[in-house]
């Protein structure tokens, strides 16, 4: 991989594995923190937005309690995971801080990023806080977790959280330094795989279990997130961060395996919402705003003539134009009643007609979808 590639990536999710950040009495590795935020300022000073996806908070918070991984309860995982994220995330700020960067704190659960109003919330949360200059710190909640309803690995939240903020590349920094046709620790003949344009069956089969006792995943669950990325557009790179420097060494051209993005972040996402079947109402504008649209800017409430039918924010609604002509469709930032209220009003009249301040846009443009009237 060369400098320039990298280069080409200007939204950046960096997940840490366990095993990176925590050391064999599960303390805090802070020399290898302090180096990775030296390379997150490397990058921020080279252009590139950066958000975190970090694992160990249980593994930290076991040492806090004294209690074994592998013998505890859920209910003692999850309080492991609390006493440990306050550690986890305190270590980063320290770290960070030292080159005047700023952090925060944001722990997801799936549904999150599966349902569409929750999905909203957290794009929101972060692109807010990458506005203001501020990386996020992102873990799984597994105070709240349980068997049943979670990520169950941090490389597959990395994705969805690719999916959500859509994230140009996905760098996924573990105790292995890319794919191999085999476990290379365990097979001598396994061969290095340096670049995959297209995941199949074939190549998760290569994948083994988890590899590390700190760790809930290994190789395949690397492959099915990078699966998820490379669908969002977003391209996923697996490389080592047991080596000093690992992400300026990414950027240097050091060794990693390469899954390529199948489209870019904004073409996928049109895809996915184009491809939505459940509209649940539609929004009818006027000529100003139906060419503001094509121009491609936001739909804002100014532009709305009448709302039909009844939905909840997030849901999709159709776009109609003045003539009746469907002219694309998206996610709805406020419900129907809300929207009827707020129809016609200019941005800034918005907190006057609903009692609180909330977005400026009725959809985003980034939340919308075109078709083509030709």
């Amino acid at each position: 991989m060369s400098t320039l590639f990298l280069n080409d990536l200007r939204r950046l999710i960096v997940k840490i594995g366990s095993t990176l950040l925590v050391d064999n009495a599960n303390r805090i590795n802070r020399d290898w923190l302090n180096d990775l935020a030296e390379d997150v300022a490397f990058l921020r000073a080279a252009g590139h937005q950066v958000l975190i996806v970090s694992s160990g908070a249980v593994a930290i918070g076991s040492h806090v309690l004294g209690i074994n991984l592998r013998r505890s309860r859920l209910e003692e995982l999850q309080a492991a995971a609390a006493a440990g994220q306050v550690q986890l995330v305190h270590a980063y700020q320290d770290a960070l801080g030292r080159h005047d960067i700023n952090a925060a704190q944001v722990l997801l659960t799936p549904d999150d990023t599966e349902v569409r109003r929750r999905f909203l919330n957290v794009r929101g949360t972060l692109e807010k806080l990458l506005e203001h200059d501020v990386i996020p710190i992102i873990n799984e909640n597994d105070t709240v977790a349980t068997d049943e309803l979670r990520y169950g690995d941090n490389d597959r939240l990395a994705a969805r959280v690719a999916q959500v903020v859509m994230a140009d590349g996905l760098i996924l920094l573990s105790d292995v330094d890319g794919f191999y046709t085999a476990d290379p620790r365990a097979d001598a003949e396994a061969q290095f795989i340096g670049s995959v344009d297209y995941i199949t069956e074939e190549h998760l089969e290569m994948a083994g279990g988890s590899g590390s006792s700190l760790g809930s995943g290994g190789m395949r669950t690397k492959l099915q997130a990078a699966r998820i990325a490379t669908h969002a557009g977003c391209v996923t790179i697996v490389a080592s961060g047991a080596i000093e420097r690992p992400l300026r060494a990414l950027a240097n051209g050091g060794k990693c395996t390469v899954f390529a993005a199948e489209a870019t972040p904004a073409a996928a996402r049109k895809q996915w919402l184009a491809g939505m079947l459940a509209v649940c109402g539609e929004l009818r504008l006027d000529a100003g705003a139906a060419a503001a649209l094509e121009s491609g800017s936001s739909l804002l409430p100014v532009g709305m003539t009448e709302v039909i039918g009844h939905f909840r924010r997030g849901d999709a609604v159709t776009l109609v134009g003045a003539d009746g002509q469907e002219l694309g469709r998206g996610l709805a930032a406020y419900a129907s009643d809300e929207a009827i209220v707020i129809k016609g009003c200019r941005s800034e009249q918005i907190e006057g007609k609903l009692g609180y301040r909330g977005r400026s846009v009725m959809v985003h443009r980034d939340d919308m979808v075109l078709f083509d009237r030709k």
